[in-house]
Order: C-alpha cells, then sequence, then structure tokens
C-alpha cells in the first residue's frame, strides 16, 4: 500500500518525477549539473542506513524464533526458505543471460568502477569471502554478504540467549528497527526529486535510449516470475496430490490482493485465514511460518534484485564470470532477507546489492519508473512462494486437513 499526501501517491509522484526528468534531461541538458547533485545526495540518504536495515531486520527475525519450541517446524521452514529463494535467484540470473533484457543499449562502466575480477578467483575463495574476518571492516567497507551472515549467527544468538535474559535487547531491536524504518520512509519522501534529478541526468549523458530495455526487462521478468510459479504449483500438486486449477483457485484472493497493493505485510493476515480455511493447514504450522516468510523467504525479491542485476550489467556492458554469478545469485538471497517494506521498496533493495557488484548506484534511477510494475511481480510471488513453503511444511509433519484441502466448495471470498 502506497502512502498518499497531497492527494497523490507516492508511485504516482515517481512515475511523474520519471517523465519530467526524461523531459528535462533531453530539451534543458545544460542546466542539468545544476541539480545533479540533487540525485547524489538522494543515493547517499538511502545508502547510508543500508546497513543497519539490513543487519536490523535479519537479526530481529532470526531472534523470534523460539527454537526450543519450534524444533522441528523450524529446522524444516528455514530450509525450504533457503532453498526457494536461492533457486529463485538463479532462476533470475538464468533469464537474464538467456534473454539479455539490458542488451539494447550498451553503455561503458570505467575498468576502476568494476568490482576486482572475481571470475578469476577460485570457488572456495569466493566463497571464503562470504564469512567476515572483521566485522567493522566489513560495516566500514559496506560489504554486504559478510554482514548478513553475521546478522544470521547474531540471530540465531539471540535466539538462544532471550530466554536467560527474559528478551530484553530483542523489544530494543524492534524499536530501533522501526527508528530506522521511520528514517528510511521519510527519505523516500524526497524520492520524486532524487529520481527527478538522477533520470534528467542519465537522460543529459546518454539520452533518451537508456529506458528502451524497461519494457523488454519488464517482459522477461514477468516471463520468469510466471514461469516459476507454474513450476511451484506443479510441484505442490504432486506433493499433496492435488488438482493445480483447485490450488490456484484456493489461493485466488490471496494472489489478487497481493497485486492490488504491492504489500506481502498487509497481505499476510488474508493469507495465514486462506492457508488455513481454504488449505487446511494447521495453524500451528501457518503462524510460524507465515509470518516468519514474510522476511525469511522474499522469492520475489530475490529474483528481482537478480535479475535486475543482470539487466544493469548488460546495459553497461559488464561481463561476469561463473563464481561472479554465483556470488549474485547468494547476493540477491541474503539480500532478500533484508527486505523493507516501504514505498519504493525495489529501489532499496537495488542500493543494496548494485554496489556489491561494482556497477554504478545512478542505474537504479532507470527502473524507478516501473518499481509499481516490478512491485506487483515481486509481490505475488513472495506471498505465493510462503504458502507453498508452508504447505511443503505442514504436509512433511502431517498438518494439513485433507477434507478441507480436496473440498472444491470451500474457498473463502
Amino acid at each position: 500500500m502506497q502512502e498518499k499526501t497531497s492527494g497523490l501517491s507516492m508511485t504516482t509522484k515517481i512515475v511523474l518525477a520519471m517523465f519530467l526528468g526524461i523531459l528535462f534531461g533531453y530539451f534543458f541538458p545544460s542546466y542539468v549539473d545544476y541539480i545533479s547533485f540533487l540525485g547524489d545526495i538522494f543515493l547517499r540518504l538511502i545508502q547510508m542506513g543500508i546497513v543497519f536495515l539490513v543487519m536490523g531486520q535479519i537479526i530481529e527475525a532470526i531472534g523470534n524464533l523460539q527454537i526450543s519450541q519450534l524444533g522441528k517446524i523450524g529446522l524444516r521452514t528455514i530450509i525450504v526458505f533457503l532453498v526457494s529463494s536461492t533457486l529463485a535467484s538463479a532462476w533470475g540470473v538464468l533469464f537474464g543471460i538467456l534473454f539479455k533484457p539490458g542488451s539494447g543499449i550498451n553503455q561503458t562502466v570505467d575498468s576502476d568502477v568494476v568490482i576486482e575480477s572475481a571470475e578469476q578467483m577460485p570457488f572456495t575463495e569466493v566463497f571464503t569471502n562470504f564469512f567476515p574476518q572483521n566485522i567493522m571492516e566489513s560495516l566500514a567497507n559496506g560489504t554486504i554478504v559478510q554482514i548478513i551472515v553475521f546478522a544470521i549467527f547474531f540471530g540465531i544468538a539471540v535466539s538462544l540467549q532471550k530466554e536467560k535474559t527474559k528478551a530484553v535487547f530483542l523489544p530494543v531491536l524492534v524499536d530501533f528497527n522501526a527508528i530506522i524504518l521511520e528514517m528510511i520512509r521519510f527519505i523516500m519522501g524526497f524520492a520524486p526529486v532524487g529520481i527527478f534529478a538522477l533520470l534528467a541526468s542519465t537522460i543529459s549523458d546518454y539520452g533518451v535510449s537508456v529506458i528502451m530495455p524497461l519494457l523488454s526487462y519488464l517482459i522477461v521478468y514477468a516471463g520468469a516470475t510466471l514461469l516459476f510459479l507454474l513450476i511451484w504449483i506443479v510441484i505442490i500438486s504432486l506433493y499433496l496430490k492435488i488438482s493445480p486449477i483447485l490450488l490456484i483457485k484456493k489461493m485466488g484472493r490471496m494472489s489478487i490482493l497481493a497485486m492490488a497493493t504491492t504489500s506481502s505485510a498487509i497481505t499476510l493476515p488474508i493469507a495465514m485465514e486462506d492457508t488455513e480455511a481454504n488449505l487446511g493447514l494447521h495453524s500451528e504450522v501457518s503462524r510460524i511460518v507465515l509470518p516468519l516468510g514474510m522476511s525469511l523467504n522474499s522469492n520475489g525479491s530475490a529474483m528481482f534484485m537478480s535479475i535486475t542485476l543482470i539487466t544493469i550489467a548488460q546495459i553497461y556492458g559488464v561481463t561476469y564470470g561463473f563464481s561472479q554469478l554465483f556470488y549474485i545469485v547468494l547476493l540477491s538471497t541474503f539480500a532478500s532477507l533484508a527486505n523493507a517494506v516501504v514505498p519504493g521498496g525495489g529501489l532499496i533493495s537495488l542500493s543494496i546489492v548494485v554496489p556489491q557488484m561494482g556497477l554504478p548506484i545512478e542505474s537504479i534511477a532507470i527502473f524507478a519508473g516501473v518499481e509499481w510494475f516490478t512491485g506487483i511481480i515481486r509481490t505475488i510471488l513472495n506471498v505465493n512462494s510462503d504458502v507453498y513453503s508452508a504447505l511443503i511444511v505442514g504436509q512433511s509433519m502431517d498438518q494439513i486437513d485433507r477434507r478441507t484441502l480436496l473440498d472444491e466448495q470451500i474457498v473463502k471470498q
């Protein structure tokens, strides 16, 4: 759901800013230098809170796990989440490579901007570099993967320790995270100005053709998501021995709400209700897996980041080797744990991963105008994959009412 001020939603303001920025950059290129600094300031404002956002969200999500109570549910849930998000990220990379949505134009990036050729590094070294040697150094350098790994271990420790400490730390962290999100919401209020300046500068430098790949990008991204969802549906239908049509029908309401609101948080109550009432999943599973999935199982966000990284690299003529592509898969998977449920959340996600691949952070402005469309695609996959994951966990523990699941008359509208 988008916040509204002065009668216009944030999405509307960003779209208007995009078109005005394109027009300004095209017709008044000589004046762009006077406003380009506004875009740079906006990008810096977004980046300054990213580390705290990533660490805080992941530590809170994992720290809230009652490991002593969850037992098998928690372990199976985390395994399913990890596998599904990683596959979604890899799927985005695959579609980006096969269909090349960003190859319509080629820009050049200075060689010193692109990170040192990770494609030449052995796989073992790439994997070893996921783990921080000095977390303060990782924080100072903004090495997101290392920060996320630290946050995962820290979150586990919080979960194990909170019963002894009477959960003193976690409530403070929850308040801290709320403050960081509020700060980001406040910063996003300046998004139209920043996007206007960034796009005006981009058009002035490269011309209108810089935004042309977006149509093919949206088609490829939507096609990748649709096919991934269909594969999910086939797997769940076979595993649960239910008709694919009936499964789609019983998940219809939550899917429509996800697309309409572009918000996993808003859709969560309906998803929980329909998963229990329509699909027969016991509340002991649904009320653990689905809330956790909102933070820890963002298949849509993982795919969005990976395919967008490949698209940006193609736009700027940057090629990656296997080890870098592998890095993109894990980077997108890990970064999807830190979803920001705020207007323009896709831009926040890109600001996390784009610098990590040595790509110009200014490139995220190109995608601002299609944020609403990508939000629809992201959210339906985020929501539906959470439900599919919950059904897998429930079936593995015999926590699904088969009569409710197979009853074609039970479809809550």
